[in-house]
């Protein structure tokens, strides 16, 4: 086989691989409980391939939650791209929070499960980038006070897996966000 013809192969199934994330992510926000043939039919795809790619149901939501986390890092970088970095500060976790109040239930199992070591794993890189990131902008335009760092503020974000998902938790949330902003601000 030719590395021409290799390389077209890796490409279709890099592609195979990435539309069958995308039907998954939109299957299961509609239906958690979705079976992996209707994914794999809605992807257009036969089952075979999508065990192929995601041998388990958990590795199909291991890939969506690395894609996700990966999404939310991103973030990041795009409000700073658009906004004053305080401001991107703030609506970054906003959308943190969204992320967390949305994967509550996931999270909870992960929590008890063997594979939660591996998800927080995957989770911490791209998040604490994110955080050193928006640190970094900060402390450049002198809107916080210099030394913080991810750990400290992951640690003081970890408020937000104490609200339940089902009450009325933003207000609850944007308050403990903005008492962590001040927190960072110059004395």
């Amino acid at each position: 086989m030719t590395s021409k013809r290799v390389q077209q192969l890796q490409e279709q199934g890099e592609r195979t691989r990435a539309r069958i994330v995308e039907v998954a992510q939109a299957t299961f926000a509609a239906e958690p409980a979705a079976s992996l043939s209707a994914i794999a039919a809605a992807a257009g795809v036969g089952i075979g391939t999508l065990y192929r790619h995601f041998p388990t149901r958990e590795d199909l939501v291991f890939e969506l939650y690395r894609h996700e986390v990966t999404e939310l890092a991103d973030g990041a970088r795009e409000l700073l791209a658009t906004r004053p970095a305080r401001e991107a500060l703030r609506l970054w976790l906003d959308a943190y929070a969204d992320f967390v109040m949305a994967k509550a239930g996931l999270l909870g199992a992960l929590r008890s499960g063997a594979t939660h070591g591996q998800f927080a794993q995957e989770a911490y890189g791209p998040v604490a980038h994110a955080i050193q990131r928006l640190i970094d902008a900060n402390e450049a335009a002198g809107t916080i006070r210099h030394g913080a760092t991810p750990d400290d503020v992951l640690l003081a974000m970890d408020g937000i897996y104490n609200l339940d998902p089902d009450s009325d938790w933003r207000p609850r949330a944007d308050r403990l966000f903005d008492l962590i902003v001040a927190g960072l601000q110059h004395s």
